[in-house]
């Protein structure tokens, strides 16, 4: 009876310490495009958040538009747009992070937050890493979306998916009412 007990309590307190961290995807730290501080991700906590390998010289660049639209509709309801610039796919990325930075400002009004252009493999990512793991699909190609709902949740969509596509903008609505 006590090791039965003993089971029971382990099992509950392991449920409890997964529920207590959450989105353990947002556990980590990235650095902002143009200089500035570490941004730690946990802030996002309790949002519902769009993660997006992008780049500046890539057919599905225009997506930035609707990236910008998206986050713009439904950032006062809890979604953030997370902009990750990667130079993987097609060498697509070459330019510096502050010429990533004017590029997505003049260009598409980007004002959702934009971190470094990743210097790793993005597979090889810790962040990347995570939502591989959690969704068993690493992106393809520039503009592969990550939705990561309140809860931690994570529904991959590939880079021909649009920003403003019903399937992708169901999604946002879905996980912001959840």
């Amino acid at each position: 009876m006590k090791k039965m007990f003993e089971l029971t309590c382990a099992l509950a307190l392991s449920m409890l310490a997964g529920a207590a961290s959450g989105n353990d995807l947002l556990q980590h730290t990235l650095n902002p495009l143009l200089p500035g501080k570490p941004v730690q991700l946990s802030q996002y906590a309790g949002k519902v958040v769009l993660v997006v390998n992008v780049a500046s010289k890539c057919g599905y660049t225009p997506q930035y538009e609707g990236l910008e639209a998206l986050y713009k509709r439904y950032q006062g309801k809890g979604l953030v747009v997370l902009g990750i610039p990667a130079n993987d796919f097609g060498a697509q990325e070459r330019g510096s992070n502050k010429e990533i930075a004017e590029f997505c400002k003049a260009n598409f009004g980007v004002s959702f937050p934009m971190f470094e252009k990743l210097e790793v493999p993005i597979g090889k990512h810790p962040l990347f890493a995570s939502l591989i793991a959690k969704t068993g699909k690493a992106p393809q190609w520039n503009f592969h979306k990550y939705l990561i709902d309140r809860k931690g949740g994570v529904t991959a969509f590939p880079s021909d998916v649009e920003p403003q596509s019903p399937v992708l903008v169901k999604a946002v609505e879905a996980a912001l009412a959840g």
